[in-house]
């Protein structure tokens, strides 16, 4: 006997005051929309961690970890459109993972506890997103000019500047086009990177190559837990209903075809770039494999041609990705900040857009100036941040949702994979901590120097 149908908490009568919903959640996409949507929030710089990932894991473990990570990840993303379908279907179409979860597991203090874990991505990833570009900046300039005196943090406030005035752009559906270029760079510089990382490997003077880990048992299984949350983070995104939210309704069956998408293109850059990288450089491959191709000392591994134009489709890409990942802070903004009266253009709408999203870019910028260690941020923020929401939430939501009984398959591997990930979760947050820990010595304040 199915449910009596409830009430929704989040009444779609509200989407009438909601600029949150009106001005930046605009439903009119496509399904292919969403997945340039989610190609970019997944497919992004960081896949150049790979190799970097993989040293901590070896061929055989790194090979099991991201094809599982893989694979878990697509079935909770379609586990989670199923549970946004179902409410759909039942007049409670959510447009916020906050909403979602407060609605289903009804409880009050999840809606903040998601809130609150999606901020910390979503600003994360906006810091990591800055201080890369502003990296790829530096390592221009650098070639250009070895005496130069710029600094990395120069760089930042460059890209800041142009951060501030893209993220003017209003809604999140206005990126698509934006979103559909990021797709194009993805595969772009992954392309240059992979055919660089070859030409290396088959030429005569290929670095020596070690795959050896660390030689403690206690050092091996922290390393380990430290390059699965890494891949964990790679994999998340974590704004997957606010995605969802840009299709046009009925959305009913549209997301997966956008993960589809999504997902054919993480198969030829996820793989290509780990093979690649960690093939020719194994233990020694850098958080950026990028630093791999341009040593500090002797000339650069490959044609400086390749990697500038991988490096400028890098810098591209990482605008696309700010931008994405700041939407849901900007819909946080305008729901309290404007008046859906008037118009998205208005005076009285505009003034605050700009002056609340300068400040958060502001912000960002001054972040990822003063604290430049991008490698090790990336592993807190997969343990902290992705595993909950994209490993755990979307499992528990299913299973609260369509209620499997408890001798059905779906039932145990939704229940399996929680308790492995949470496990990893909690084992991956202490290895990453403890690296930050030990790399503590090397963080200076607005320093030139990322640490890897």
């Amino acid at each position: 006997m199915t449910d009596p149908p409830r009430p929704d908490p989040f009444p779609v009568t509200r989407l009438e005051s909601d600029a949150g919903a009106l001005f930046v959640l605009q439903s009119k996409g496509e399904w292919w929309h969403a997945g340039f949507h989610l190609t970019t929030a997944i497919v992004g710089p960081t896949i150049l961690t790979l190799p970097y990932a993989f040293r901590g894991l070896g061929w055989w473990l790194g090979f099991f970890c991201l094809t599982t990570m893989g694979l878990v990840t697509f079935y909770a993303y379609y586990l989670m459109s199923k549970v946004l379908d179902h409410c759909e279907k039942s007049g409670r179409r959510h447009i916020r993972f906050r909403e979602l979860a407060a609605d289903v597991l009804g409880s009050g203090w999840m809606f903040y506890v998601v809130i609150f874990i999606q901020t910390a991505i979503n600003t994360g990833i906006g810091i990591g997103a800055i201080l890369l570009a502003g990296q790829c900046l530096d390592i221009m300039y650098s070639s250009l000019y070895p005496q130069g005196s710029l600094k990395l943090y120069e760089f930042i406030a460059m890209v800041t500047a142009v951060m501030i005035v893209l993220s003017q752009l209003p809604s999140f559906h206005s990126l698509r086009h934006i979103n559909f270029v990021s797709l194009l760079l993805s595969l772009g510089y992954t392309f240059l990177v992979v055919g660089a990382c070859i030409n290396i490997g088959l030429s005569k003077n290929a670095p020596k190559r070690d795959y050896s880990l660390e030689h403690s048992d206690s050092g091996k299984v922290f390393s380990a837990f430290t390059s699965i949350s890494i891949i964990a983070a790679i994999f998340g995104n974590g704004i997957l209903p606010e995605i969802q939210a840009t299709l046009a309704p009925p959305a009913t069956g549209k997301m997966l075809k956008g993960l589809l998408l999504c997902y054919s293109v993480i198969f030829f850059t996820f793989y290509s770039a780990a093979i690649s990288g960690y093939w020719v450089f194994g233990n020694n491959s850098s958080s950026n494999i990028l630093n791999n191709l341009m040593p500090d000392e002797g000339p650069t591994l490959a044609p400086i041609v390749v990697i500038g134009l991988a490096v400028i489709f890098v810098l591209l890409q990482l605008f696309a990705i700010g931008l994405v990942y700041s939407q849901v802070a900007y819909e946080i903004m305008e729901k309290k900040s404007a008046d859906t009266t008037k118009g998205i253009f208005s005076r009285r709408n505009l003034v605050p857009r700009l002056i609340l999203r300068t400040l958060y870019m502001a912000f960002c910028g001054f972040m990822a100036a003063m604290l430049p260690f991008f490698g090790d941020i990336n592993a807190v923020v997969g343990a902290f941040g992705f595993i909950p929401l994209d490993f755990v939430l979307p499992m528990l939501l299913y299973n609260m949702t369509y209620k499997p009984t408890k001798r059905s398959f779906t039932y145990w591997v939704n229940m399996t994979i929680m308790v492995v990930f949470t496990c990893a979760g909690l084992m991956g947050a202490f290895s990453s901590i403890r690296k930050l820990v030990l790399d503590a010595n090397k963080f200076k304040l607005f320093s030139s120097e990322v640490v890897d």
